[in-house]
């Protein structure tokens, strides 16, 4: 996205374009198939279209072609009202990511960072009010989980870290449709740790549709999920769709391309 950033915005949407280099991203669960550039370049400028449709300010990072995976910058930065945490990615691949998003996040809020040995995506950082759930997974250890926790606690929020199976991050198995609601894949998280929440499942012949991106009262939903997308809608949310399939070969999803913020300065 080109223009100058609107500083009156209630919400900044970061994103950084896909790297030609995509096709070698880092995988978990999936297994690898041809991923098409153009088609993969072409879904990222339709969902950065969206976010500026609900009203954010689209601000792209600069590009970083030589990293395969730095679409997702949502795994470089996990971001509150009162501070910037810059994640240091389980991947080492996917470390040097976090200068540039460092450097653009730094003009909004304090920053804290996470250190060796300690491992954090901000995928799995699921942030419902002032609770923050962390998934213990490849990509993020007990350590990362604990320097997060030190870093926010200050300022009112309670971390709790939870196991998560089968999958890349937490927010790949579960999101928040809203502040008491979540979307769950139950193979993936238990429900329980969820019990006082309205879970909500997805269907199960879309198992990577639990991923949903809030961004005030809209939804962003991946348009490869109608099943889930009926569930959700017969409950009365109203979603707004983007294609991310050509994405979700690199086990990404529609959270994993922004990092959203409220519009503010420091």
């Amino acid at each position: 996205m080109s223009g100058m950033p609107n500083a009156h915005a209630r919400w900044i949407a970061f994103t950084r374009e896909v790297s030609p280099t995509i096709v070698d991203c880092e995988l978990t669960h999936l297994a690898r198939t041809p991923i098409d550039v153009a088609t993969a370049r072409a879904q990222h400028q339709a969902y950065e279209r969206l976010l500026a449709s609900l009203g954010c300010d689209v601000r792209r990072v600069p590009a970083a072609p030589q990293y395969p995976d730095a679409v997702f910058i949502e795994d470089a930065a996990v971001v509150f009202d009162e501070i910037a945490v810059i994640t240091r990615p389980g991947a080492e691949s996917r470390r040097d990511e976090t200068a540039a998003v460092e450097a653009a996040l730094g003009a909004l809020r304090p920053v804290a960072h996470i250190t060796a040995p300690g491992t954090l995506d901000g995928g799995d950082v699921l942030s419902v009010g002032r609770s923050v759930f962390v998934g213990r997974t490849d990509r993020t250890n007990l350590e990362g989980i604990s320097q997060l926790r030190a870093a926010i606690a200050p300022h009112g929020y309670t971390v709790r870290g939870i196991d998560v199976t089968g999958c890349l991050h937490l927010k790949t198995a579960v999101t928040a449709v809203d502040d008491t609601t979540v979307l769950l894949n139950p193979d993936w998280v238990d429900p329980a740790v969820f019990a006082r929440f309205r879970v909500i499942e997805v269907d199960p012949l879309e198992p990577m549709g639990a991923n949903v991106l809030r961004i005030g009262e809209h939804l962003v939903y991946g348009a490869s999920y109608p099943r889930t997308q009926a569930r959700l809608e017969q409950l009365g949310y109203a979603l707004r769709t983007v294609d991310a399939s050509e994405l979700a070969k690199a086990e990404g999803a529609v959270t994993c391309c922004s990092v959203v913020v409220r519009g503010w300065a420091r």
